[in-house]
């Protein structure tokens, strides 16, 4: 079964002929084409079309004396011209004249009389040259000299030069100054944009019948192929011509990557290849290439292969933030300010002890337990904690003989929040560790914190005193008592 057959087209959309009807205008292209029809019926005498091979430059053309033919006498010439003789014989011949005899200036006396007779008729010539870029100076030169066929209103002929950019860089030479102050317009054609190449294929398949029931490629197969032809119509023909090909070989509908990854491998395009060349499958890749093609990045092999990597060095990333954190908190951890000091309760009515002054966390080591005569005592501005009826506060932050904190026994205090801080680092910074039961008192304590993750500055958190805490900081307000009492 014909590719044809299997994806019930009626002719070839991607055929390597120039036709017409498969003419998709671009910006650039309708822009040219306009260039081009307004030059010959404005008379401007010689009009330049430039373009790059394959960009649609013959197609264009042929769409232009579609435009103009029932009002021109229209002479094509393709074929390889390599002197000033050979082009007025092309000429005349195209001009329907038989004898094609006599010297270079008989020729042109038998061709201005043949001008003349077909503008007394109201037919003016045109002549396209295609591929002109190949011409000679000498022929150029005999170019511009028919440019002299005129009358005093009106030129005789009209020609159309068109080729690639090597055309506009001969033209601009010394030798032909003359010839480029002749060309009035420089019409220009631009590569498919990857959008454009899409409805260049769509509209070649519809064209050529293709009912559109199912898209005939994928997304990823129009990406690939706007890509690998540069937007170049040509390399989009030869792309899709053999794609479709191989898919009805294979009986696939619709043709996706693999069928064009297939194909750019099997194809010979030069230069392309080698921009765009793609890896060989897992099975017969011997050694990785240098340059990956711009689909590689989808394949699950590679990312199979990175992912381990990437986890390792996240794995590293982390421990290595990890051992940071630690040796700030544990090592080199500073000495609190009275921001996130706990405040003193007031004293009970009637009762001689003075009220529990404000330990550091430091406090908890078996050093801080001693006594110390630089001690000072830091209170906190009033705040909640202060108002009467609230419980009394205490230092919160210390360990037990064994290592492990004791539950309170209902008495609290309270902590405001520095920038920075989290529930996590308060918890351990009062009390050396945090478990969940902390956790789940200081939430208990605290019923309107909704979110553990979040918490606000200067906001007061209440935190629970442990029993082991109290007996700590007792005995050092005991000393201070009865240091008073025996001075």
């Amino acid at each position: 079964m014909t590719a044809l057959d299997y994806y019930k087209l009626k002719e070839q959309p991607f055929g390597v002929t120039p036709d017409s009807r498969y003419l998709f205008l671009t910006s650039s292209h309708k822009e040219a084409l306009d260039s081009l029809v307004y030059g010959i019926e404005s008379g401007c005498g010689f009009v330049a079309l430039i373009a790059n091979p394959g960009l649609g430059k013959t197609t264009l053309l042929f769409q232009t004396l579609d435009i103009l033919r029932d009002h021109a006498r229209i002479v094509f010439l393709f074929q390889t011209i390599s002197t000033p003789l050979d082009l007025l014989r092309a000429l005349l011949s195209g001009l329907g004249v038989r004898e094609l005899r006599g010297n270079l200036v008989e020729m042109q006396i038998v061709l201005k009389d043949l001008l003349t007779e077909q503008y007394r008729a109201g037919r003016r010539v045109v002549l396209v040259i295609d591929e002109a870029q190949n011409l000679d100076d000498s022929v150029l030169e005999l170019v511009r000299m028919l440019s002299n066929f005129e009358t005093e209103r009106d030129k005789l002929i009209q020609i159309i030069l068109a080729g690639q950019p090597a055309l506009e860089k001969n033209i601009a030479s010394p030798e032909l100054v003359q010839l480029r102050q002749r060309v009035s317009i420089f019409a220009r054609l631009k590569p498919f944009t990857p959008e454009e190449t899409s409805f260049y294929i769509a509209h070649r398949l519809r064209t050529a019948g293709y009912s559109f029931e199912t898209a005939l490629f994928t997304k990823d197969a129009l990406a690939i192929i706007a890509q690998c032809s540069e937007g170049i119509p040509r390399n989009i023909n030869n792309l899709c011509f053999n794609a479709m090909s191989l898919g009805s070989a294979l009986q696939q509908k619709p043709i996706d990557r693999d069928i064009l990854r297939q194909v750019i491998s099997d194809l010979d395009l030069g230069p392309l290849r080698k921009k765009f060349s793609l890896p060989l499958p897992a099975e017969e890749k011997v050694t990785p290439t240098a340059t990956e093609m711009f689909w590689a990045q989808e394949s699950p092999s590679v990312f199979a292969e990175w992912l381990p990597k990437v986890a390792a060095a996240l794995l590293v990333v982390l421990a290595l933030g990890g051992a940071l954190y630690a040796g700030r908190q544990w090592l080199g951890r500073p000495a609190p300010s009275h921001a996130s000091v706990v405040t003193p309760a007031s004293p009970a009515p009637g009762s001689s002890e003075p009220p529990a002054t404000a330990v550091p966390p430091a406090a908890a080591s078996p050093a801080a337990a001693q006594p110390s005569s630089s001690a000072s005592a830091l209170t906190q501005p009033a705040g909640p904690a202060n108002r009467p009826g609230l419980p009394s506060l205490s230092q919160t932050s210390t360990l037990g003989s064994e290592g492990k904190t004791s539950p309170s026994t209902g008495s609290a205090g309270t902590v405001r929040v520095r920038p920075g801080q989290t529930l996590l680092g308060i918890c351990t910074e009062q009390f050396g560790t945090c478990t969940a039961e902390l956790l789940q008192q200081i939430h208990e304590l605290n019923p309107s914190l909704k979110d553990p993750d979040h918490i606000e500055i200067g906001q007061d958190l209440r935190i629970p005193v442990l029993a082991a805490q109290s007996n700590s900081i007792d005995q050092p307000r005991k000393t201070t008592s009865e240091r008073g009492t025996h001075e």
